[in-house]
């Protein structure tokens, strides 16, 4: 765990925050999805969700792999996320630092946010327990998209906003998945069943295959400004830059229906380097791209 921007919670906290989620929930209408994060069978990690909010659980719907209706039957979840954004939290009582929180008990899988209707802090809890679990398995979580032509892989690592997105879904290619992804001992596997793509400035010209998926059903739009009839301006930044649309991979024409594909070929980093260091453009040698992937590019 980076403790240098995480802070430690007691059990005895965690479990007072939990009792306290609860109480809260227990009035509530609640919504609840049983989902899995991994398209890998063997490294998969069922996972329930529980919100307070009806596009949340859309959202997570759409963001994870959805199990057949006979795997439901029989569904035994290992990580449980519950989400109640109308939840404060109290610092002197739960040993918080403010009333948002994102809690995580690795030990039992239990993640509770609070304080936050921001919607990638479900996906993101997802990926946060695939870190801890999977290297143990001989797999490297990865913040990446994947795409193959059926033969090469290739895999783009880049942080938020940096074309992770744009440059897997390449209508000439299969996409795997845009944002979260393992490589373990068969090659690469998505962790995700669906995208979760920027749309400030988005286009039909520019992003034909994203910007298509915006007008149809059951895609959830993410602090996206509309017009006064309620067309989406993707133009409009006033509330944020981070604006954003959820949908399934299958809303992508050429995605993969597994999830998986073998060893890449190519490792793309995009950099966005504000200090010069690495050219606009280098092709680097294994040890190059070790050394500078360690070192934060």
């Amino acid at each position: 765990v980076w403790w240098d921007n995480n802070k430690p919670m007691s059990p005895a906290h965690f479990d007072t925050l939990l009792a306290d989620f609860v109480a809260h929930a227990g009035d509530k209408d609640l919504y609840v999805q049983d989902l899995i994060g991994g398209a890998d069978s063997a490294r998969s990690l069922p996972t329930r969700v529980i919100t307070e909010m009806a596009w949340h659980n859309l959202f997570i719907r759409n963001l994870l792999v959805r199990p057949s209706s006979d795997a439901l039957c029989d569904f035994a979840p290992k990580l449980t996320i519950i989400d109640l954004p109308s939840f404060k939290a109290d610092p002197g009582r739960h040993g918080v630092r403010t009333e948002t929180v994102i809690a995580v008990d690795l030990p039992r899988l239990i993640v509770l946010i609070g304080g936050s209707a921001y919607a990638g802090e479900m996906k993101k809890s997802v990926f946060t327990a695939l870190n801890y679990l999977l290297p143990q398995e001989e797999v490297m979580p990865m913040h990446c998209s994947a795409n193959t032509d059926g033969k090469d892989s290739a895999v783009f690592f880049g942080l938020s906003g940096t074309g992770k997105t744009t440059l897997s879904a390449d209508p000439t290619r299969t996409l795997i998945g845009d944002d979260e992804h393992g490589w373990g001992p068969d090659g690469i596997f998505n962790f995700e069943g669906g995208c979760y793509a920027k749309t400030i400035k988005l286009s039909a010209e520019a992003e034909p295959e994203i910007f298509a998926t915006t007008r149809r059903f059951g895609t959830v739009l993410e602090n996206v400004v509309l017009d006064a009839d309620r067309v989406p301006d993707f133009n409009d930044g006033s509330l944020t830059e981070n604006t954003r649309c959820a949908y399934p991979l299958n809303f992508i024409p050429n995605a993969s229906a597994t999830g998986r594909a073998g060893h890449p070929k190519n490792i793309v980093m995009l950099t966005a380097d504000a200090f010069g260091v690495m050219p606009p453009i280098a092709k680097l040698t294994p040890a190059q791209a070790m050394y500078h992937f360690l070192s934060g590019y």
